[in-house]
């Protein structure tokens, strides 16, 4: 029995989708919504990142961290969100919040998150241990599989100031 023309095409397409994980095109994994408000000065300083190196998660299925009031809109990506106050690379600006998936794209899953040493600042993939700079250069790859797939980074997020005080992390 032969596949008609359309068949073939979408079943190509279909192909293209499923094995978009793991390459460095724009979407290296499915573009998931992000929308966490902290614009209130008081949510700011108890979910923020105020000190350089400072991490927080944010996780909605896991309902984390404990306590944050989760709406339902709000959205953590596809593995969640990884805020962590660190340095500006085009600025150059220091103590400002950066925003990441916490997937890893090499793994592309919500499952496999990666994990930030507090020595180096690096976001570390526990799967194919590739390691991630979120400190200061925008989650470009370091080193492990990702960065022998050319693969160029974690996601970034936008930490955007709220009118209010405090921030809003979008996609």
């Amino acid at each position: 029995m032969s596949m008609g023309r359309k068949g073939l095409i979408s079943l190509l397409c279909a192909a293209g989708l499923a094995s978009s994980c793991g390459s460095d095109s724009p979407g290296h994994f499915p573009a998931m919504p992000v929308a966490i408000s902290l614009a209130d000065p008081g949510l700011w300083n108890t979910y923020g990142v105020a000190a350089l190196g400072q991490t927080r998660s944010f996780i909605k299925p896991l309902r984390q961290p404990s306590g944050f009031a989760y709406t339902d809109a709000t959205y953590t990506g596809l593995g969640g969100v990884l805020l962590i106050c660190g340095i500006d690379g085009l600025s150059g600006q220091t103590g400002v919040p950066l925003a990441y998936d916490l997937s890893c794209p090499v793994e592309c899953s919500a499952d496999v998150r990666v994990a930030v040493d507090p020595a180096t600042f690096e976001a570390i993939c526990p799967k194919c241990h590739s390691h991630y700079n979120v400190y200061d250069a925008a989650g470009a790859t370091i080193s492990g599989k990702a960065a022998e797939e050319h693969i160029r980074g974690l996601r970034r997020y936008s930490c955007r100031p709220a009118t209010t005080g405090g921030y809003i992390i979008t996609q």
